[in-house]
C-alpha cells in the first residue's frame, strides 16, 4: 500500500477540531512523518498509528505549527522503550532547538536519535522500495517540499506462466530485473516468458507553505497525488500573498501545471470554520481535488 493519512490540516492555530500540519505515509511497511505538528501524540493515538513503525520524520520548517509536536513524540518514543534508530530530516537549526530541551530535562533514549540537516536540494533518503526528495519553496523563513518516488523492478512475475518451468523462488528477484534463468543442464528461460512488465512507480508530492510559486512544479510533475496548501480563500489572495501563502485556486493552479493525476489540500486558516469552499474553488482549476481532512487515508 502507497497511502497518505492526514493527522493534521490545519494552520497555526488549532481550531474545530482541525489541528495543525502532520501527516503520516504509508509505502507497504515503512511509515514515514512528514510535519509533527502540536497534537501530533494524541492523533497517532486516535487514528491507530504505531509510532513504533516511524523509522523517518521530515520537517519541512520551523514555524511551531509543523514541528512543536515533535519534542514530545521523541520522550515519547523513549519511555515506550524504542531501540530502534530514529532520523530526523529538517532545516539544520533544528538539531540546535531540540537537543537543549532534551538535555534540560535529562532525557536520556534508549535509542539513537539522527539528524539529517536539510542544506539543498536533492536526495535525503534512498532505499530499495523507495526515494525521497526535498525541493525548496517560497516561504517567510526556509522551507522545503518532500517528493517520494516508490521504486519498482522493471518486471513482475507472471503467475500463469512461471509454474511451468523449475525456476527456483529465489531467482524471482532476478527475473524482476530482467534476466533470463538458465539451469543446471544449460536449458535457458527467455524472461519474457515468465514475467511481465511491471507499472511505473507511484510518487506523492508534499509542498509545504508556500507563496504562489509557478517554477516549483518542474519538480513535481506528473506526480500521482499532491498535497498543496491552501490557507485561504481566494478572495484573500493579497492576503495570502504578505503571509507567504497560496489560495485555494493557486493550489488548483499547481496541481494543473504540474500536470498531477490528484490534488489534495490542507493547512487551512482558523478563520474558516467549514471548508466547502475551499474544495468548490480548487475545483475551478483543478476538478480532480479533495480535501486533506483528518483521519482519512488518500492512496497514491
Amino acid at each position: 500500500m502507497f497511502g497518505v493519512t492526514i493527522l493534521g490540516n490545519n494552520s497555526a492555530l488549532p481550531a474545530y477540531d482541525r489541528h495543525p500540519t502532520s501527516q503520516v505515509v504509508t509505502l507497504n511497511d515503512q511509515v514515514l512523518m512528514i510535519d509533527c505538528g502540536e497534537g501530533t501524540q494524541m492523533q497517532l493515538s486516535r487514528y491507530k498509528i504505531r509510532r513504533s513503525r516511524i523509522n523517518h520524520i521530515f520537517i519541512s520548517h520551523l514555524h511551531g505549527d509543523h514541528y512543536f509536536g515533535l519534542p514530545g513524540l521523541i520522550t515519547s518514543l523513549g519511555l515506550l522503550g524504542r531501540e530502534n534508530p530514529l532520523n530526523i530530516y529538517g532545516p539544520a537549526q533544528l538539531e540546535g532547538i531540540i537537543m537543549p530541551l532534551l538535555n534540560a530535562a535529562e532525557a536520556h533514549l534508549p535509542y539513537q536519535l539522527i539528524f539529517n540537516a536539510i542544506t539543498t536540494e536533492g536526495v535525503l533518503l534512498d532505499t530499495e522500495k523507495f526515494l525521497v526528495e526535498c525541493f525548496p519553496v517560497i516561504h517567510r523563513i526556509e522551507c522545503w517540499g518532500f517528493l517520494i518516488k516508490e521504486k519498482r523492478k522493471p518486471r513482475k512475475i507472471n503467475k500463469e506462466t512461471i509454474g511451468r518451468y523449475n525456476i527456483p523462488t529465489s531467482f524471482y528477484e532476478r527475473l524482476k530485473d530482467g534476466e533470463d534463468y538458465t539451469d543446471e543442464n544449460g536449458e535457458t528461460v527467455k524472461n519474457d516468458k515468465v514475467t511481465i512488465a511491471n507499472a511505473a512507480g507511484k510518487s506523492y508530492a508534499y509542498c509545504a507553505d508556500t507563496l504562489y510559486n509557478e517554477e516549483m512544479t518542474a519538480k513535481i510533475q506528473n506526480v500521482n497525488l499532491l498535497y498543496h496548501e491552501a490557507t485561504y480563500l481566494k478572495i484573500l489572495e493579497q492576503k495570502a500573498a504578505e503571509r507567504f501563502h497560496s489560495t485555494s485556486v493557486q493550489a488548483g493552479k499547481i496541481a494543473q501545471l504540474a500536470h498531477a493525476k490528484r490534488l489534495i489540500i490542507g493547512h487551512f486558516s482558523s478563520k474558516y470554520e467549514t471548508l466547502d469552499d475551499f474544495l468548490t474553488e480548487t475545483r475551478e482549476a483543478f476538478p480532480n481535488t479533495q480535501l486533506a481532512l483528518e483521519g482519512v487515508t488518500y492512496l497514491v
